[in-house]
């Protein structure tokens, strides 16, 4: 599996580009700011895209989807969108076929209603669902609490998934489950009424933890 992250622009947004090495066939998610660079990467290396997702709606992951889909003739997917091609809804549970490989949708609702986290192989393209040791931002504490239920979610999947964040807003450009587990301080948490007062504080803790 091919995996290739871009630094698009925007506020340290990242793109993302995902290939089936026998196949050629190739997934892009969130292509922002600058699209025609992911697409020349594809074609320089003779992959064929196939599925164009955003993981929410926000204008920094989809201010490059008509560029993109002038470029490719491919309809970027958003949660509850149906695909032309395949006639397979982005819903939670779903799987793409890729080659060899599936894309299955992860519905994780918190910073947006149409949040979602797309899996492929052992990497998950987490959006502004997760950071490296940080969670996304939410305002209100309903969607505080969905985004807890859904980071917990994701935490079932197996330690060694690697995790590529939408930005890079955390302390590395990746990581893995089991190192959020044991690291993230969202995740240590004991109950979601610590979550959202570690959520209600954060500028504190940031800078009594000397967290950037």
């Amino acid at each position: 599996m091919i995996v290739e992250q871009f630094r698009t622009g925007g506020d340290r947004n990242y793109g993302y580009l995902v290939a089936d090495e026998v196949s050629k066939e190739a997934v892009v998610i969130d292509a922002s700011y600058n699209p025609g660079m992911i697409v020349r990467f594809a074609a320089e290396r003779g992959l064929v895209i196939r599925f164009v997702f955003s993981t929410h709606g926000h204008d920094d992951h989809t201010n490059g989807n008509d560029a993109i889909r002038h470029l490719t003739g491919i309809i970027p997917l958003l949660f509850g969108d149906t695909c032309h091609r395949t006639g397979i809804k982005v819903e939670d549970g779903a799987l793409f076929p890729l080659g060899s490989l599936e894309v299955r949708i992860f519905h994780t609702p918190g910073h947006t209603k149409d949040s979602m986290c797309i899996y492929i192989g052992d990497a998950l393209f987490t959006g502004d669902t997760l950071f490296t040791g940080k969670v996304g931002g939410t305002i209100t504490e309903e969607q505080a609490f969905d985004e807890y239920k859904s980071l917990h979610k994701l935490m079932l999947l197996p330690g060694e998934t690697q995790i590529y964040p939408g930005h890079d807003y955390g302390l590395s450009s990746l990581s893995s489950i089991s190192k959020e587990l044991a690291s993230n301080p969202f995740l240590l948490q004991k109950d979601f009424n610590a979550f959202l007062a570690l959520k209600q504080n954060w500028t504190t803790y940031k800078k009594i933890h000397g967290i950037a």
